[in-house]
């Protein structure tokens, strides 16, 4: 029995679908910077579409685009 495990047959789950995004991807989907989103999470600490795992910050992305509808700057 071979137990190697094979990356290439897990399927990765697009952007868009995601429940959440790191701030790495939340940048690259949102085209806003890190810095400013690392500032958006540490201001918005108890709001709704911000997890904290450790030291690690996600962003609930249907939750984020909400916040940013309501917005008009950033």
């Amino acid at each position: 029995m071979n137990n190697t495990y094979d990356d290439s047959a897990r399927t990765a789950i697009p952007v868009w679908k995601r429940y959440t995004l790191t701030v790495t991807e939340a940048a690259e989907y949102y085209h806003i910077g890190e810095g400013k989103l690392r500032s958006i999470a540490e201001e918005h600490k108890s709001d709704d579409f911000i997890i904290f795992n450790g030291n690690r910050v996600l962003f609930k992305r249907e939750k984020f685009e909400e916040y940013l509808d309501r917005v008009a700057v950033i």
